[in-house]
């Protein structure tokens, strides 16, 4: 079992950082990090993506607010619309952030004259240690609570052993990053880690939001679940494409 070890924010004289925010916003120069790196591999221009960057911070930041609101929390949101301002007290949805960052990249890169899947591909390889960092935040902070447990992974907390959905992601999209890292090895078709993300990240958060104790549920599901099962489709859409009419290769590593 694993300690229960909160930690909420780091002080460093009159500035006050949250811990949440500060493993985020790592998580995005890991990312770019590592998309730049495919992108200079591929021959592709890795300026596209530094100067999108600050967009899709942007966009998450709303996105994930909006996805709250709108998904989540609407009664609480609509009864005191003021709270929608206060983004610092938290309260941002993962995915409301993913929809929010596609539709700016989508723009993005249809006003640059860029392909879509090239960049979104070399974009989606960045995203697993992305999350993977930014979810070890959601872990510090336990955001995330699961059902009571005896697995071996389960977070001791003040009222029960129980799992620790922020925990389980940053492990699983750890091992996805390795898993990529791997495959850049060789050269990949554009699409490849686009349509590889969509689906190893769908299916297990489908079934790991089964064990969540605070989202909100209609008929039976999350919302995030019913994006995943979206998600999923458009993987499996996107790996079969690509093999049907594979685009360039390039050279990943």
């Amino acid at each position: 079992m694993i300690p229960y070890i909160a930690w909420h924010t780091i002080q460093l004289g009159p500035i006050t950082l949250q811990v949440w925010g500060l493993f985020v916003g790592l998580g995005f120069l890991l990312g770019t990090y590592l998309a730049t790196r495919l992108a200079r591999a591929r021959g592709a221009d890795p300026k596209v993506i530094i100067d999108l960057v600050p967009w899709l911070i942007f966009a998450a930041i709303i996105g994930g607010r909006l996805g709250d609101v709108f998904f989540y929390r609407p009664g609480y949101y609509f009864a005191d619309p003021v709270q929608i301002l206060k983004i610092w007290e938290g309260g941002a949805s993962f995915f409301g952030g993913i929809i929010a960052c596609t539709i700016v990249a989508t723009i993005y890169f249809w006003k640059k004259k860029v392909s879509f899947v090239e960049y979104a591909d070399i974009l989606a390889f960045g995203l697993p240690a992305g999350i993977a960092c930014g979810r070890i935040g959601c872990f510090l902070i336990h955001d995330h609570p699961g059902t009571l447990t005896h697995f071996v992974l389960g977070v001791k907390y003040p009222d029960g052993v129980r799992h620790d959905l922020g925990l389980y992601e940053a492990l699983l999209m750890g091992v996805v990053a390795i898993v990529f890292l791997v495959l850049s090895r060789k050269a990949r078709p554009q699409g490849f880690y686009l349509g590889l993300f969509a689906v190893l990240y769908a299916v297990p958060r489908f079934f790991l939001d089964f064990l969540r104790i605070i989202d909100v549920r209609y008929l039976g599901l999350t919302p995030s679940q019913y994006i995943c099962v979206a998600l999923f489709i458009f993987g499996l859409w996107r790996l079969y494409k690509m093999y049907r009419a594979p685009a360039s290769l390039g050279v990943d590593g």
